[in-house]
């Protein structure tokens, strides 16, 4: 299983978003912290008040947002994008094709991205 952390501003909100993209809550350790499993990948999910978004010694803040994203593959881009509009999810791009197939930046509540990805059909 592989395991990836993100901070976020507010679980409360981070927590439709992902079910709405196939995730399960696996755990909740109060306000500040869940667990969310989509196959095996497990996402933890770590607002404020958690030791990750503690500053660091240098006084660097960690923050929710920037490049590095999740992948989440789709069978049918559209009809998700479509179920995520209607939901207020920003997104950054429209989809794009590359070699492989198309994707779509999002952005959970936090300002974190993801990509839905769609492999190219044979």
């Amino acid at each position: 299983m592989a395991i990836v952390r993100y901070l976020v501003n507010d679980v409360d909100a981070a927590l439709p978003f992902y079910e709405a993209l196939g995730f399960t809550l696996a755990d909740r350790w109060g306000p500040p912290f869940a667990i969310v499993e989509r196959g095996d990948l497990q996402l933890w999910l770590s607002g404020p008040g958690t030791s990750a978004a503690k500053p660091m010694p240098d006084g660097a803040k960690p923050v929710a947002g920037g490049w590095n994203r999740i992948v989440i593959e789709h069978d049918d881009l559209d009809a998700a994008l479509n179920a995520l509009r209607s939901l207020g999810v920003r997104f950054r791009n429209e989809p794009v094709k590359g070699p492989g197939g198309r994707q779509v930046l999002i952005e959970d509540p936090s300002g974190n991205p993801v990509e839905l990805f769609e492999a190219k059909l044979e």
